[in-house]
């Protein structure tokens, strides 16, 4: 339903037929969200998206997620409170390709996850990591180089046409 849902948003909104489709569609998503206890905006996510089970995932609308995440329960992905000094319009994080998000994890601010990251339950991740390692802890620190691999199901790659 959310891919219908980015997909009328994107391609098909030019006549009023069109928008009221959306609408529809987005109402029935919102149901859905309201019964399985996620929060998730409109184009934030790429493509190979997994949620693992029903239950609370809340995604802050300025985050970026990247092709084949996997993400379990209990999950937030946020930025600073907006009575943070730190706090921007822009500051969620930004998530790469490949990366599993244990259950009950909490990443916020304006950080930066790279590829193939795998990050531990109950992680509290409020700094930004390179790639291929996996991070638990709090606050998340690198336990191992190891990263995501036999951790991700592949429900995406991007096809190269070589000339």
């Amino acid at each position: 339903m959310l891919r219908e849902c980015e997909y009328e948003w994107n391609c098909r909104r030019k006549n009023i037929w069109q928008k009221i489709i959306f609408k529809l569609k987005y109402m029935r998503l919102q149901g859905y969200a309201s019964k399985l206890g996620f929060e998730i905006p409109l184009n934030v996510c790429g493509p190979g998206l997994c949620i693992c089970h029903p239950g609370l995932l809340v995604i802050n609308g300025n985050a970026r997620i990247g092709a084949n995440a996997r993400i379990h329960a209990g999950v937030n992905i946020g930025s600073f409170s907006r009575f943070d000094e730190h706090w921007q319009p822009d500051s969620a994080p930004v998530i790469g390709d490949n990366v599993y998000i244990g259950p009950g994890a909490k990443l916020f601010g304006r950080i930066s996850i790279g590829n193939d990251v795998a990050i531990g339950a109950n992680a509290v991740v409020n700094k930004s990591f390179p790639n291929h390692v996996t991070i638990a802890g709090v606050p998340a620190k690198i336990i191992n180089l190891n990263g995501s691999k036999d951790m991700i199901i592949y429900g995406y790659t991007d096809i190269k046409i070589k000339n």
